[in-house]
C-alpha cells in the first residue's frame, strides 16, 4: 500500500486517541485541501499490509482506534480493508475518511470497497468544500461532509449519522 504518512497519536481524526494512516493518491483534488501532498499517486512511501499491521499492534497502549485518511483510502480499498480487519481483531475501532459519497461506495461491486466499508465503524464522506468550512465541526472540515455510523446504517438500511 502506498502511504502519505502516519500520525501515531491524534485526537481530532475520530473519537478518542487514534493512530492516523494517510493514503497516498487522491482523484478529488479538493481546492484548499489540507493534504495536497497526498494527491500524487506515485509519491509517498510503499508499505506492506503486514508492516502496517505490525505498527498498529505495537502502538496498542492507550490508543482507541485507527483512522484512515488521505489522499483517498478507497483507491487502495483491498489493502486498507486488510489492515482494518487486523486492527479490529486487535481491539481498535475504525474511522475512514473519503471524498466519495457513502451511496456511491455502497453501490460498488468492488470487493475491496465492500470489505473496507464492512470493517469501518465510522465513515466521514464527501469532498472538502472550502466555502462550507466550519472550524467548529467535529471530525470534518466542511458542513457537507457526513459522519456516518456504518453499523447503525447497515442495520437500518439507511444512512444514520453519528450524534
Amino acid at each position: 500500500m502506498r502511504l502519505s504518512g502516519i500520525t501515531p497519536e491524534s485526537v481530532v481524526d475520530g473519537p478518542g486517541l487514534r493512530i492516523v494512516i494517510f493514503a497516498q493518491g487522491c482523484p478529488h483534488k479538493c481546492p484548499r485541501c489540507h493534504n495536497p501532498e497526498s494527491w500524487d499517486l506515485g509519491a509517498g512511501a510503499e508499505f506492506s499490509v503486514r508492516q502496517v499491521i505490525r505498527l498498529l499492534k505495537r502502538r496498542k497502549k492507550n490508543i482507541r482506534g485507527v483512522t484512515f485518511s488521505g489522499g483517498e483510502p478507497f483507491l487502495q480499498a483491498a489493502e486498507f480493508a486488510q489492515a482494518a480487519q487486523a486492527a479490529r481483531l486487535a481491539g481498535f475501532d475504525i474511522v475512514t475518511y473519503t471524498g466519495f459519497s457513502y451511496e456511491y461506495l455502497a453501490g460498488s461491486a468492488d470487493d475491496g470497497i465492500k470489505a473496507l466499508l464492512s470493517a469501518t465503524d465510522i465513515l466521514i464522506d464527501g469532498k472538502y468544500v472550502h466555502e462550507l468550512r466550519e472550524p467548529g465541526l467535529r471530525f470534518r472540515g466542511s458542513s457537507n461532509q457526513r459522519v456516518i455510523d456504518l453499523a447503525a446504517s447497515r442495520k437500518c438500511e439507511k444512512v444514520v449519522l453519528c450524534g
